[in-house]
């Protein structure tokens, strides 16, 4: 046996040696994912195993195509954040790099990035109605079987899921959860893959009378609800690691999730109420007044607001952490919908008036109210139960349409009549008899539609997560 002294000098030896390693290790790229917060086109995270020297990162990397972008961050956390205004067509080529404060330089990692969203849709389908995720060659994927009818349908605002309501021949409904993996982000070597669809989960264990849903950006689901046995509402929370919790909240309608989290927004007959979730410091704040949430803003705290008035005329205003409601637009039409970019640095509100024959006028407006652009959208009206969202990485807006076909037909002169009076009927375009929207994209500067041949119910953007 060695003698003891021999033995320590060995391991004093041996430990100065992996210190000297590490001393001399250069930097390594320890974890990459998507920010789950960001106002623009798309945010990644990166975290680094030893601290780097402010400037290195950025100008060590490179990204094709060559969007403009900005790095935030010190020491070993940094936030790639592409900016307000980049327009994405295809995924992004990022070679990262950078030096520590040792001035020792990291090994280039070559990266394919695609924060573009998918759109998942409700199709109309022979037999009834099913899920479908559109990837970003245009191609169409079947995620569900098909359905009678699938009344409701909600991503889960981390893109790590959908959730569904389907009907049966009845009408009773039964809630649905799928599971999604998505490659959004990986090593240029391996690639970008197709995202893998889990099989559904059944959230609800009896027929249910009515289901709404809404989620945020941590993944959490809130259900409201109605049993056929019991006949009484009920407010239910998932986590995204799918725990459930019993809320004991009073509402006059649909509760929806703040994007950010922690909160949520509840209606009472005398306002809107922000209300924090359970676990965080019980704070209720009051909005009072007729109004309807109307949408969310992409930076935390922002959100339009619709305003019902004593006058019957209706109001969209713009709401900002410790400032007054802002009134952006006022008037008499509906407002079937509202999406919003940045902060509220640009917003569109979609309009209709008319009752035998719906007008849609789509407005595009900035923070100070300014009507910027407006198109009338002849020949389209918006498919019952759905909205408008924003789409930042390739800047344009989603909706569900119907198109209308108006049919003119010469109407024989009588006595001194002229013949030029004629009749106007308008006809939707139907789907095995019954009215069929199309996914529309507005381009969001020029306010110009394409429309997709696809027979829908309902569309909404899956997040690239």
């Amino acid at each position: 046996m060695k003698p003891l002294p021999l033995l320590m000098a060995a391991g004093l030896v041996l430990g100065l040696a992996q210190q000297q390693l590490l001393i001399r290790r250069p930097p390594r790229l320890v974890a990459i994912e998507p920010a789950r917060t960001s106002s623009g086109a798309g945010a990644l995270d990166l975290r680094f195993s030893r601290p780097m020297e402010g400037g290195s990162v950025g100008t060590s990397s490179r990204m094709s195509p060559a969007l403009a972008h900005g790095w935030l961050g010190e020491g070993s956390q940094w936030r790639l954040l592409l900016s307000p205004g980049a327009i994405l067509d295809k995924p992004i080529e990022l070679q990262l790099g950078g030096r520590d404060r040792r001035q020792l330089t990291m090994a280039p990692q070559r990266w394919r990035w695609d924060p573009r969203p998918r759109m998942v849709a409700v199709v109309v389908v022979p037999g009834g109605e099913q899920l479908q995720l559109r990837h970003q060659d245009g191609s169409w994927q079947a995620v569900s079987e098909v359905w009678p009818s699938i009344p409701h349908l909600q991503v889960l605002g981390d893109g790590s899921g959908l959730v569904m309501a389907t009907a049966d021949g009845k009408g009773r409904l039964q809630v649905w959860r799928l599971a999604i993996q998505q490659s959004n982000l990986a090593p240029a070597n391996l690639g970008l893959k197709a995202p893998l669809v889990g099989a559904a989960q059944r959230l609800s264990q009896s027929p249910l009378l009515f289901a709404h849903m809404s989620s945020n950006r941590q993944g959490e689901l809130l259900l409201q609800s109605a049993t056929e046995l019991s006949g009484q509402a009920q407010t239910q929370i998932w986590a995204a690691s799918g725990g459930r919790q019993e809320l004991q909240v009073e509402s006059s309608g649909a509760i929806q999730l703040v994007p950010q989290g922690g909160a949520m927004v509840v209606p009472h007959p005398e306002g809107l109420i922000l209300m924090r979730l359970p676990g965080q410091p019980q704070r209720r704040q009051m909005l009072p007044g007729s109004r309807d949430l109307s949408s969310f803003c992409a930076s935390g705290g922002r959100a339009l607001l619709v305003r019902h008035r004593p006058d019957y005329s209706r109001s969209m205003e713009l709401v900002e952490p410790g400032e007054a409601p802002r009134i952006l637009w006022q008037g008499r039409q509906a407002v079937l919908g509202s999406a919003c970019a940045r902060g509220g640095e640009r917003i569109w509100l979609l309009l209709m008036d008319g009752m035998g024959q719906p007008r849609l006028q789509l407005l595009a407006l900035n923070r100070t109210a300014k009507i910027l652009q407006r198109k009338q959208l002849n020949g389209w009206q918006l498919e019952p139960g759905t909205k408008m969202e924003f789409d930042a990485s390739r800047n344009q807006l989603l909706l569900a349409l119907k198109p209308i076909t108006v049919r003119r037909r010469e109407i024989k002169p009588i006595g001194n009549a002229r013949s030029e009076i004629k009749a106007i009927s308008i006809e939707p375009i139907t789907f095995e008899g019954r009215q069929a929207a199309r996914p529309a994209l507005i381009d969001a500067d020029r306010l110009t539609l394409r429309g997709l041949d696809k027979p829908i119910r309902r569309i909404q953007w899956l997040p690239a997560h």
